[in-house]
């Protein structure tokens, strides 16, 4: 039993059981997964073996005589490996032995050419050297000289001022800028030279292109809308040097005063300087047949006119400006005494576009205005009429308004304007008195018969409406037009109203009145249609109220005096119904019975006419609304004092009746002589 092993059993069986078990957890713990057994698997695969018993002894030898067969393979190559590599070697050794040769000749070669090497590399230096020195001279003068053809361009007249010129002038202006550069190192000699001849061919230039535009200014048409590109930049780079600049200017406004004055003669008179006709102008001298409409085609001419030279030059002034600024102040920045001048930088070079414009367009019509001036100043003088002697200074002041939008006050053109509207003004005013000087003999005579406004006074607001209409069409300047007009009324109305209170006064204070409140009535109903004459016909509204007051003092009198009540409301009125007062009554002249009687029966003889009557003195007023509000305010007035009579009369009767009831009978009371009362009166006056 010792032979045994575990369980009981032999030891060869419990080896192959050990065995079996060791290849059965070999087989469990191999990975599926594992890429060299999944190859391995698929090279079994491949051989397509069986799975037999016979298959699995002779897989192994059939592993073992690949693996075999392979490395004999591998041994076979590397043999052939091995005698390439010796092939390699041999030609190694040839290819040094060549270099060695190549390189001991080279050396020999290299020995016998140093010197002529270090020549040639000497002169490769000095090539390099000249070749630099080339580039910076081309550099030079392409940067500081200008060539034979540029100085030709820039100075000749012969050659045209285009695009290469200004291309050329730009560029000597930079070598003058450049050269400060230069003027900088010590040496300065070429510098100055070039500052010298470059200087000299600039003040060439602008003097070539100061004529060129003083030529083309002659033949510019300003009917075309836009100026010429050219002559637009010419202006612009002669800025730089204001005097010509100024010149330019200068022969351009000369040469459109002449062609501008030709042309207004022509309109005028339809025939040219030299007398030739022009079939194709209407004259203004034939088509205008009244002063108005000769004056007004002349201004309007004129005004077209300063619009045309206005559109035409705004381009140039307003558009480039800011570059003709620019151009000046660059101009006179160069003058070595803008440098001695002990003010503001840029004060004195300064530019506004748009006065220079405006001024500009003032001298190109200022031959037309001294030929304006002329015929209006003629027309002005020549004419005897008011009417037409204001719309003529109230068409100038249209004008001045006008061209002062156009071009501003500070012009001749407006100074003209405001000269010849000064003089039509003057010629109106002097008219105006001229005509109440011939009507001195007409106010000293006597007032109409029915006390209307006089005959002057008819035609003078005639007069002044056609004035007033004239005005309220116009473009006044002023802001306040009611103060504008007050010197048109000082000289075309208040002297004749003035003339109707002069008037009034020769005549009595009741038909004075009336007179006057018809002159105010007339005056007012003028005035009232227009708006800048409302303050006027408030003081006047103010006048006539004082005068209706007086007549209504007037009214009031008359039917006191005719009523026969005078004395009565004299003496009872400052008495009250206080008994004190009452007790005087008996005392008083007009209170006793027969005067009270007589009284009371002149009172009963006014009443039934009293009305009529009071009318019939106002009927003259032209304004029967009037005339009835003055005699009802009158009549209102006389009511109030008889009322207060009757309610002292009431309270004397009452006090008497009380105090002397013993002696009532032997007293007639105050209401029986006096019986009339407020309510019959109110009846009777209204």
């Amino acid at each position: 039993m010792d032979g045994l092993g575990p369980q009981g059993q032999p030891p060869s069986a419990s080896r192959a059981i050990n065995s079996f078990a060791n290849k059965v957890s070999t087989v469990l713990s191999t990975s599926y997964a594992d890429p060299e057994f999944r190859e391995a698997l698929s090279l079994l695969d491949e051989r397509g073996l069986r799975n037999s018993l016979k298959e699995r002894r002779q897989l192994r030898l059939n592993a073992q005589r690949d693996v075999i067969q392979s490395n004999g393979n591998i041994v076979t190559e590397f043999g052939r490996v091995a005698n390439e590599l010796q092939r390699i070697q041999t030609i190694l050794n040839q290819l040094n032995s060549s270099y060695n040769d190549m390189r001991e000749r080279i050396s020999g070669a290299h020995e016998q050419c140093s010197s002529f090497l270090e020549e040639a590399s000497l002169l490769m230096r000095q090539r390099s050297e000249v070749e630099a020195n080339q580039r910076l001279l081309r550099a030079f003068r392409n940067r500081f000289v200008l060539t034979d053809d540029e100085v030709f361009s820039l100075t000749s007249t012969a050659e045209p001022v285009d695009d290469e010129f200004f291309v050329t002038l730009a560029k000597a202006k930079r070598i003058m800028k450049d050269c400060d550069v230069l003027l900088g190192f010590e040496s300065q000699t070429l510098g100055l030279e070039i500052v010298e001849q470059t200087t000299k061919n600039l003040n060439l230039a602008f003097q070539k292109l100061y004529k060129w535009v003083q030529k083309e200014f002659k033949t510019l048409n300003l009917e075309n809308p836009h100026l010429d590109a050219s002559i637009r930049r010419a202006i612009r780079v002669l800025a730089e040097r204001p005097s010509l600049f100024q010149g330019c200017l200068d022969s351009f406004a000369d040469a459109r005063q002449h062609i501008l004055s030709d042309a207004f003669y022509v309109a005028l008179t339809g025939t040219t300087v030299t007398g030739q006709p022009d079939s194709f102008v209407k004259p203004i001298e034939m088509a205008a047949h009244d002063p108005l409409r000769y004056a007004g085609d002349m201004l309007a001419w004129l005004h077209s006119a300063a619009v045309g030279e206005r559109e035409a030059l705004e381009g140039l002034f307003l558009e480039d400006g800011d570059e003709i600024a620019k151009g000046l102040q660059s101009g006179h920045a160069d003058k070595i005494w803008q440098l001695m001048q002990d003010v503001e930088p840029n004060t004195a070079s300064e530019f506004d576009a748009l006065k220079a414009l405006h001024d500009l367009v003032d001298r190109d019509v200022e031959g037309v205005g001294r030929i304006l001036r002329q015929r209006i100043e003629q027309v002005v003088q020549s004419n005897e009429d008011i009417i037409l002697s204001y719309q003529l200074a109230n068409l100038l002041g249209f004008y001045r308004y006008t061209f002062t939008k156009l071009l501003g006050e500070e012009t001749g053109l407006y100074q003209l304007m405001s000269s010849l509207e000064a003089e039509a003004l003057r010629q109106f005013r002097s008219l105006v008195r001229d005509q109440i000087a011939t009507l001195q003999v007409e106010l000293q005579q006597d007032t109409p018969s029915d006390l209307g406004p006089p005959d002057y006074l008819h035609d003078a607001l005639h007069q002044l409406t056609a004035i007033m209409q004239t005005y309220e069409t116009s473009l006044s300047a002023s802001a306040d037009r009611e103060a504008d007009f007050q010197t048109v009324l000082a000289e075309a109305f208040d002297p004749f109203i003035a003339s109707c209170k002069s008037m009034a006064k020769t005549i009595g204070p009741h038909d004075g009145a009336i007179f006057s409140i018809n002159c105010l009535i007339a005056a007012i109903t003028t005035l009232r249609g227009f708006d800048f004459t409302r303050n006027r016909v408030t003081m006047l509204q103010a006048q006539a109220d004082d005068e209706l007051t007086k007549l209504v003092d007037d009214q009031y009198r008359f039917l006191r005096e005719t009523s026969g009540l005078d004395e009565i409301f004299t003496c009872l009125g400052p008495l009250s119904q206080d008994p004190q007062d009452v007790e005087t009554l008996h005392t008083l002249d007009p209170m006793r019975p027969e005067a009270l009687g007589q009284a009371s029966q002149a009172l009963d003889e006014f009443l039934p006419s009293a009305l009529m009557d009071a009318m019939d003195r106002v009927k003259l007023i032209q304004d029967p609304n009037m005339a009835r509000e003055v005699t009802e305010k009158a009549a209102e007035r006389f009511c109030r004092d008889f009322e207060h009579v009757e309610k002292v009369l009431t309270a004397a009767d009452e006090l008497s009746g009380l105090a002397h009831g013993e002696e009532q009978g032997q007293k007639e009371p105050f209401r029986v002589l006096f019986p009339r009362t407020i309510a019959e009166i109110r009846v009777l006056l209204s």
